[in-house]
């Protein structure tokens, strides 16, 4: 059978009954973005208001009895209502939808029929899929390209189509009704088919919630295009309120910016432009004052009365290319050389170089006392380190090194 929500989509609740209640878990992605089992209860409803997933649309939020469901699926004619809550079977319960989330699932349902009818009649472009996102929705088209100027076209054609105030009609046929006979069906059907028809324009079988009226969906915004799987174009769309939403955060962004670079919109690219190129060229000028200091650094340290056995260098700012400049200046193989650079009590970089067989042996464990991780041949190891602040450890553990094997000699 047809679900209410399928019946009549601008319903917004209704009382129904319990049909059964079992216990069920329910994986979900937490907040920190891992799986978390939920245990919990399927309810099954007489009848529903709250669309289960299905046809590229995802499941309807709401509520029953005020007991918040979190998931809806369908399982052939029946819907599984997910609740934290146990119901008693054979009980009254009056079951609410989240009408916002409803209303934008249907705007976005029905601006995809309209855009691939149109896309099809236009340009012969033929939908493969869709996704109906959080954000925004994508449709999937078999061309391995499509222009700007198709796009422009089809965003042109849907929104006076819009305009035009076209009804969109549901019907529910049988089985064996000629309309349906040849277009396919999921292997777990049940009951009636649903076909969505907009007047003159589209008619498809589909599961959905739609509007029934293309006016509901106020407007249709093409964001573009992307490059889909294999020989397909994906085609990204904002429809009904969505586009209020979008045009909302781009005018705040836009303002925004208008302070910032204290200028009109319409000068925001350039004065991008500039401030990236400057930066480039401080960026460039800054490398080179930096290679200057690299050297400078490696001629003092050499020249130092305390040159010999453990020699230490660290520097907040800096990079893995400064200190091999200050590796390649020395060019010591005798002389353990420890370079760190990075905040002293956060993560940083270090790079420790001298004799092959000591540094094979100690590149390691200083990695292990900085919590860090590297990796080093021919005399040189260097890597990311996560402890900065335990730069005096490594210090005492090198100078262990060098002390036991001054005692062997």
């Amino acid at each position: 059978m047809a679900f209410r929500c399928q019946r009549d989509s601008y319903a917004r609740k209704f009382t129904t009954t319990v049909v059964s209640c079992r216990p069920a878990e329910l994986q979900t992605e937490g907040s920190n973005g891992k799986k978390e089992v939920l245990s919990g209860f399927q309810v099954v409803l007489e009848d529903t208001l709250l669309f289960p997933e299905g046809g590229g649309q995802p499941d309807d939020h709401g509520t029953i009895n005020d007991i918040p469901v979190l998931k809806v699926t369908r399982r052939g004619e029946q819907a599984d209502h997910f609740t934290q809550t146990p119901l008693e079977p054979g009980s009254q319960v009056l079951v609410q939808v989240d009408w916002e989330r409803r209303f934008d699932h249907m705007q976005q349902h029905s601006g995809q029929h309209l855009i691939t009818a149109v896309a099809d009649h236009l340009f012969k472009l033929k939908t493969t899929s869709w996704e109906l996102g959080r954000f925004r929705s994508v449709i999937e088209l078999d061309s391995p390209s499509v222009t700007a100027e198709q796009v422009a076209a089809i965003e042109q054609s849907v929104n006076e189509k819009i305009r035009d105030r076209l009804p969109v009609n549901v019907q529910e046929l049988s089985l064996d009704d000629p309309e349906v006979r040849g277009r396919g069906l999921p292997d777990d059907h049940a009951g009636p088919i649903r076909v969505v028809t907009i007047k003159g324009v589209d008619s498809n079988m589909c599961c959905g919630t739609h509007v029934s009226n293309l006016s509901d969906l106020q407007v249709i915004k093409m964001l573009g295009t992307e490059k889909g799987k294999k020989n397909k174009t994906n085609l990204i769309f904002l429809a009904g309120n969505r586009v209020l939403k979008w045009m909302g955060r781009s005018h705040g962004t836009e303002k925004a910016l208008t302070a910032l670079l204290k200028c009109g919109a319409e000068d925001h690219v350039e004065a991008v432009k500039k401030l990236q190129n400057s930066t480039k060229l401080l960026q460039k000028n800054n490398l080179s004052l930096l290679r200057d200091l690299a050297v400078h650094s490696a001629h003092r340290l050499r020249n130092s009365p305390d040159w010999g056995g453990v020699v230490l260098l660290h520097r907040k700012e800096g990079d893995s290319e400064f200190m091999n400049i200050i590796a390649n200046e020395i060019g010591s193989e005798e002389t353990l050389l420890f370079l760190t650079v990075g905040d002293e009590k956060g993560a940083g970089l270090f790079l420790l170089a001298g004799p092959p067989v000591a540094v094979e042996t100690l590149g390691p464990r200083v990695a292990e006392v900085l919590e860090g991780k590297g990796a080093g041949k021919k005399g040189r190891f260097q890597g990311k380190a996560m402890k900065m602040s335990r730069r005096p450890e490594a210090q005492a553990l090198l100078q262990d090194y060098i002390s036991t094997q001054s005692t062997k000699e």
